[in-house]
Order: structure tokens, then sequence, then C-alpha cells
């Protein structure tokens, strides 16, 4: 099992959400989160005065899915939130030991 966590724009999240369930991924954990990579922020001038945003709303993404399933689930959140353009986020693949559902007990891919 793999948890993958995507940090991308906050405007392309409905994309990235569709595209995953085009390929079957029904459940994500979505969180509003601040952060700069590269780009370390930017200037923008407000009532005559410049001020520096160091830190960008973005958006990140968790998804548990299945090893097998990881490569494709990477594809697709690429695909979904790239513009081209600096910003646009990373993706990380990060292993999952164990997964329980509380409500049933399932344990391992079933509680997937």
């Amino acid at each position: 099992m793999k948890l993958i966590k995507a940090i991308i724009k906050p405007f392309k999240l409905e994309e990235v959400k569709e595209a995953l369930a085009e390929i079957g991924i029904e459940g994500m954990t979505v969180t509003e989160v601040k952060g700069f990579g590269r780009q370390k922020g930017h200037t923008e001038i407000y009532r005559g005065s410049e001020y520096t945003v160091d830190f960008l709303p973005k958006v990140e993404l968790e998804v548990a899915v299945s090893a097998e399933l990881a490569q494709k689930t990477v594809e697709t959140i690429v695909k979904a939130a790239k513009t081209g353009k600096i910003g646009d986020g990373k993706v990380f693949v990060l292993p999952i030991e164990e997964c329980v559902r509380i409500r049933t007990d399932e344990s391992g891919e079933a509680a997937l």
C-alpha cells in the first residue's frame, strides 16, 4: 500500500478530483496549506506599499492506494495538475505499513 501526497495549485483541485474518479479512486483527504518552493513567493503592491508574499496558498491531497495502483495515480495527478508554470507542485509517494477501517475492523488493502 502507498500514501500519495500531492501539493497542487488550488484551482486545479476539481480537475484532479475528476481525473482520479475516472481511474477508480474514491476517497481522498484535502487540506488547504501554504508554502513555497523554488519561486520563493512574490512581491505585491497594496495601497501603495510593496510587500512580499512568502507563503502561497496550495492544496494538499492525500490518497491511499494499493501498490499496483500507485504509479497510475501519480501519473493521473501530474497530468491533471500540470499548467507548465512555476509552482505547479509536487507529488510524494510513501509506504503504508498498516491500514484499519475503524467501522468494520477490516485491515490491509481491504480497508482502503
